[in-house]
This record gives C-alpha cells, structure tokens and sequence, in this order.
C-alpha cells in the first residue's frame, strides 16, 4: 500500500534517478526491512522513508506528511544497471525543490554507510 496514494500533491514531474542511488536502494532492500527510515541530518525533523516502490520525504514532526515523492520507477525489465531509472517526482510543498538534490545526497550517504556497517551474512 503507497504512503502517499491519498495525498493531493501540490505539482508532479518527470524525473530521473542516478543508476548508483537506484542500485544502492534495492541492495539495501535486500539487507533491511521496508520502509527503511534515514533521517536527512542536515534538515530538521525530515526524514527520507523508503518503501517498497516508493521514496517518500516526510516532516517528521508533522505526522509524517509528505514533502516530496519518487513514485512510479520504470525499471521493469532493466537490463541496463548503469543507466538512469525514470520516475515520477510528487511535490507535495511549494518549496520542496530546495531540498529534493541534497536530501538525495544525504540519503545516499546513510545507505552506504548502513550498508558498510552491516555485519557479513554467513
């Protein structure tokens, strides 16, 4: 079930993920259970909640609404790992583009540091 499938969003675009972010994600799927929560350090009470099918960045301190969604990946069939990954990014703020690049940095950076962290399965 979608997080966000019964918010109104404010705007939607067309968007693309770096082939890094996107493979990074589904290895840390594969590592930890979903949703996967990373607060976003730089960014008070945001936090960046990874779904199955989804990434949601939520206000924390306001129950959770949203602020920014990635939504619909078109990687069915992907047999190009090294190639950019085609979404869907729900605006749910007027000033959600302030955060939408860094909060992807930050992001990115928690799940390898988790990923690094995580204890050899033997």
């Amino acid at each position: 079930m979608s997080r966000v499938a019964d918010v109104p969003y404010y705007t939607q675009r067309d968007d693309e993920i770096d082939a890094k972010l996107y493979n990074l994600w589904r290895r840390a799927k594969l590592h930890f259970p979903t949703p996967i929560r990373v607060p976003l350090a730089d960014y008070p009470h945001m936090t960046m909640v990874l779904e199955e099918h989804e990434w949601v960045c939520v206000d924390d301190a306001n129950n959770d609404m949203p602020i920014l969604a990635w939504v619909e990946f078109e990687d069915k069939g992907r047999d190009a790992l090294h190639q950019p990954v085609k979404c869907k990014l729900n605006y749910y703020h007027f000033a959600a583009t302030k955060v939408r690049a860094h909060s992807l940095e930050l992001m990115q950076q928690v799940l390898e540091q988790r990923l690094k962290d995580e204890p050899p399965h033997l």
